[in-house]
């Protein structure tokens, strides 16, 4: 039997997935993505998912013949690398960078030609580069490549490097998604003989080098396909037609992606960005950390909520009011509140968490002029009660469920089976009619103002 194997980095997870050749998950292994602190400023553990991912390689070359790798990895993330490997450990994109943000702004891109809002912390990864550079100048003048994080990943498996335009044009302000080419900051910087060639999200770039190949029981052959920015990879399932639906993928962000749409109704102010598409087009998005302020809401201990406590939190004018991760989002610099009686338990702390997911979910998609169908995708499809509260919101607009509480990872299986699409299962969801949801609703955006 052959199968692909996903190396699948979130933010807060990272996951190892087995894939047969029909699309159905064998088998897969889980750790935290933890960031480490030991160094000259918060970085990620690439050394430990390095190491983690080599054991899980192993284990699944015993279970069936690998012909085919694909890195997915979260965003806003790049490696500097030499020929023998990370020149500076990798940013956490959370951290400040210590360079005087006037100074970055004085070279940085206008939204109009990037579609790239201005983010806090290192969220824009122009920013990033340029405090690296002015930081640490000896190590990125030894530095060879500038490689996206999953191109990172491709490379340390076989050797080759690579720029890929959906990393490339995630509010990285190095891209213009109008013209699919790089922004006038790449020139300005210097930087165009270190973004190494372009290729496709799709495109096998080499063989498992031989020396991992060996330590692992991989066949020689396996193949290490490009990559892609794993909200894109989410998408990959939906991009069928013109007409395709929004997409709501969620997991420690949440993505409203309306492929379709034309990018003038963005705004920079509400963070609105326009993402680049495996296939190179324009894709306005929409996000917030919403899986990160579930968490917050929800609270040390959560548990499933039920109707009764929903409908608890509406009749009690409960609300949780943006934001609560710090962190991008249409309403970026406030503090999260909470109006209202606080919930008591957990199961209420639950339900005042899935309702404000749901809200804010519905602000982005209005936001967006989606009016079309839409599917959601990834870890709130896990939750029984957040899409059948959304459709509720949104009559007229069907609202699907897939199968597949990992759409990143079923997007990694397409890219080493382009042209194939897995059968994709989706139930459609009936809408939960809580009294005063609506009004509750119309309440909660009037609290906004």
């Amino acid at each position: 039997m052959t199968a692909t194997v996903v190396l699948d980095i979130g933010k807060t997870n990272v996951k190892l997935a087995l894939i047969d050749a029909d699309g159905r998950q064998l088998a897969e292994r889980r750790r935290a993505n933890a960031v480490l602190r030991d160094g000259p400023y918060p970085h990620h553990d690439t050394e430990g998912i390095w190491h983690w991912m080599l054991d899980g390689l192993g284990e699944f070359a015993t279970m069936a013949a690998i012909d085919a790798i694909v890195p997915v990895t979260h965003g806003a993330t790049a490696a500097l690398v030499d020929d023998d490997g990370l020149t500076l450990p990798i940013p956490d994109y959370e951290h400040e960078p210590a360079v005087p943000l006037a100074q970055y702004l004085a070279v940085r891109p206008a939204y109009a030609d990037t579609r790239s809002p201005r983010l806090p912390a290192g969220l824009n990864l122009g920013r990033q580069l340029a405090w690296l550079a002015t930081a640490y100048p000896i190590e990125f003048a030894r530095t060879r490549h500038i490689l996206m994080y999953p191109q990172y990943w491709a490379w340390r498996l076989c050797g080759v490097a690579a720029g890929e335009v959906t990393s490339l044009g995630c509010h990285t302000d190095l891209w213009d998604p109008a013209r699919q080419q790089y922004s006038g900051l790449v020139d300005k910087m210097g930087w165009q003989d270190l973004l190494p060639p372009l290729r496709r999200a799709w495109d096998t770039l080499g063989t498992i080098l031989p020396a991992l190949a060996a330590q692992t029981g991989l066949p020689a052959g396996c193949r290490v396909v490009c990559g892609i920015h794993d909200s894109n990879a989410s998408l990959l399932r939906h991009l069928g037609g013109s007409d395709g639906p929004a997409v709501l993928s969620t997991g420690t962000w949440v993505i409203a992606a309306a492929p379709g749409k034309p990018l003038d109704g963005l705004r920079e102010e509400a963070d609105m960005l326009a993402n680049t598409s495996a296939s190179g087009h324009a894709v306005p998005s929409m996000r917030f950390m919403g899986g990160r302020e579930f968490a917050e809401l929800a609270g040390a201990n959560p548990v499933s909520c039920d109707a009764a406590a929903l409908q608890r939190m509406i009749d009690g004018g409960t609300y949780a009011l943006p934001g609560f991760a710090g962190a991008g989002g249409p309403f970026a610099g406030r503090a999260g509140s909470v109006a209202g009686p606080a919930p008591v338990n957990d199961k209420e702390r639950c339900a005042l968490a899935t309702l404000y997911c749901v809200l804010m979910s519905d602000y982005c998609l209005s936001a967006l002029g989606a009016d079309g169908a839409i599917v959601v995708e990834g870890s709130f499809t896990n939750n029984p009660h957040f899409a059948p509260l959304l459709a509720a919101l949104r009559p007229g607009q069907s609202v699907a469920v897939t199968d597949d509480a990992s759409g990143t990872t079923c997007g990694g299986w397409m890219l080493a089976h382009w042209g194939s699409v897995p059968r994709a299962r989706s139930a459609i969801a009936a809408p939960l009619r809580l009294d005063r949801w609506v009004a509750y609703r119309d309440a909660w955006l009037h609290r906004l103002n």
